[in-house]
């Protein structure tokens, strides 16, 4: 019987139980290094103590936005939107997710695969630091430490999952190994929160934002009581700043503080100039009205806004630079090292390029280029609108590319005439008013030529010009109104525009690479 009862208690833990023991130690180390690292990242960043992205999550998440082909860019674009980013930074946390949980597999049968295939993650996050903007051998510092801990991890996890013992020590084991899973996730989950919180200098941007007190113009914006169209459900004339939408290649949004903000100008120049916040200020400010769109925008999407912007006029800062002879492009560069390639004639004509400080009358939002950011009219923003502006250069197309251009996008981007239809919304079911119609309702836009009309054709019937709101300037947009006498059933309204050349939008259908999108916006909807 003794020989029964000693052959029971040295019975082997059952394979599938020291899979999941296995696998909680992958999870666990993961945690561990991802908490430590964003802790130290956000030290060193709220310290000043970086150079470029000491954070390993973020610094991967922009290398992969940087390598990302323009179908992939266009598909997060179109079916995510603005949450394209978030979308990204939880599929990042996926693929951590369960390359832990295969490398605490690893670590039950083959240890050295596992610690090694540990080692080339951590390798390939260093790399991916090292390749951002303004990165210095410093910012290695926290996904070093982190890999090291989660190193010692695994060690220390390679010592539960030894084989062949008791009953009493499986127990004794199970509950070591829930402890550790415990303090090992919560204590990564603790370190990559604190991490976050203590990250940039959030709280004295914002403090100063909101002290901010937007300069004063000699002739302030007015918006045309005629150019708002009456309708519910239409887009507002003036976006406000928390609804305007953001597009851009910044996973994380940069933090740059006004009082250390500096931009200069280089390249084909007389003399380079540089110039800090205080003296931007100082010099006279003007307002404008201008529409802004992405080349992203597919027809009848919503990737554009109007606004009013306050700033200087970027000629008069390369008025002081001497643009030399030759010179054709300003290539235009971001502090997380984006870039956009603008046609110098459009920065140096009398159409209102700012480096805008202000966003309907506010400070600009940290998430649209505080402090200084280019407003161009008339050009898609992957040319023109760089955020959180750092410096210009000035030179040519066959010296210098944008961000985007090698990557298949055409280098110059002069917005295409379009129209969308706000209301009714499509697949919608609608009531004719009172006086038995059915309002049919948009914007227009052609940036810098300007809207002159717009046609709406129900079904299969003639083309009918609606009602246009006043034209405030021909760099915003305009609204538009149709009231159609409405008959029962389905219906499709299809919408075009007219620009003040006389130029009718483009009918025939073409996705946004390389250079925008064409075709006519459509709605079905239904009259009860």
């Amino acid at each position: 019987m003794s020989t029964v009862r000693e052959a029971e208690e040295t019975t082997h833990e059952p394979s599938a139980a020291r899979a999941w023991v296995a696998v909680l130690g992958g999870v666990a180390a993961g945690a561990v290094t991802i908490g430590v690292a964003e802790l130290l990242a956000g030290l060193m960043e709220r310290f000043g103590w970086s150079g470029g992205i000491p954070s390993p999550v973020i610094a991967v998440g922009e290398a992969f936005i940087d390598r990302t082909p323009p179908w992939l860019k266009d598909f997060a674009v179109n079916n995510f939107g603005t949450n394209d980013k978030a979308v990204l930074l939880a599929g990042i946390g996926v693929v951590l997710f369960l390359l832990s949980c295969l490398i605490g597999l690893l670590l039950r049968r083959l240890p050295v695969a596992a610690l090694v295939g540990f080692v080339v993650l951590i390798a390939v996050a260093m790399a991916a630091v090292l390749t951002r903007p303004g990165a210095r051998p410093a910012d290695l510092i926290p996904t070093v430490v982190g890999g090291l801990m989660g190193l010692w991890v695994l060690h220390r996890w390679r010592g539960l999952l030894s084989v062949g013992v008791g009953r009493r020590e499986i127990t004794t084991e199970r509950r070591q190994v829930l402890t550790w899973t415990m303090l090992s996730v919560v204590g990564g989950g603790l370190a990559l929160a604190a991490g976050r919180a203590v990250s940039g200098s959030a709280r004295a941007i914002q403090a100063a934002r909101a002290t901010f007190v937007a300069p004063e113009v000699q002739h302030p914006v007015q918006v045309p009581a005629g150019a708002p169209v009456d309708v519910p459900g239409i887009t507002p004339y003036i976006v406000p700043n928390g609804q305007f939408y953001r597009i851009d290649t910044a996973l994380q949004v940069p933090q740059v503080e006004a009082s250390g903000w500096r931009l200069k100008v280089t390249g084909m120049v007389d003399h380079e100039v540089e110039i800090d916040w205080k003296t931007l200020l100082s010099k006279p400010m003007q307002q404008a009205m201008i529409t802004l769109m992405c080349v992203s925008n597919e027809v009848g999407g919503s990737l554009n806004g109007n606004a009013i912007w306050t700033g200087w006029p970027v000629r008069e800062l390369l008025k002081l630079a001497g643009p030399q002879a030759g010179a054709d492009m300003v290539l235009s560069t971001s502090v997380d090292g984006f870039t956009a390639g603008t046609p110098i004639g459009a920065l140096t004509d009398d159409r209102n390029a700012l480096l805008a400080v202000a966003m309907n009358g506010k400070a600009l939002p940290v998430e649209h280029g505080y402090p200084v950011r280019l407003v161009v009219p008339g050009l898609y923003g992957y040319v023109s609108a760089t955020k959180w502006l750092t410096q210009l250069k000035v030179t040519t197309y066959a010296k210098d590319q944008g961000y985007w251009i090698p990557r298949g996008w055409s280098a110059m981007g002069p917005v295409k005439i379009s129209s969308r239809i706000d209301v009714p919304r499509d697949g919608r079911s609608v009531s004719p008013g009172a006086d038995g119609t059915v309002p049919i309702a948009g914007v227009a836009w052609d940036q810098h030529t300007g809207v002159s009309g717009v046609q709406v054709r129900i079904d299969d019937g003639p083309w009918q010009s609606a009602k246009l709101g006043e034209q405030a300037t021909v760099d915003a947009w305009r609204q538009w109104v149709l009231h159609w006498p409405a008959t029962k059933g389905r219906h499709t309204a299809t919408v075009r525009a007219v620009d003040a050349k006389g130029q009718v939008q483009i009918s025939a259908e073409a996705p946004p690479p390389p250079n925008g999108s064409t075709g006519l916006h459509s709605v079905t909807f239904t009259v009860s």
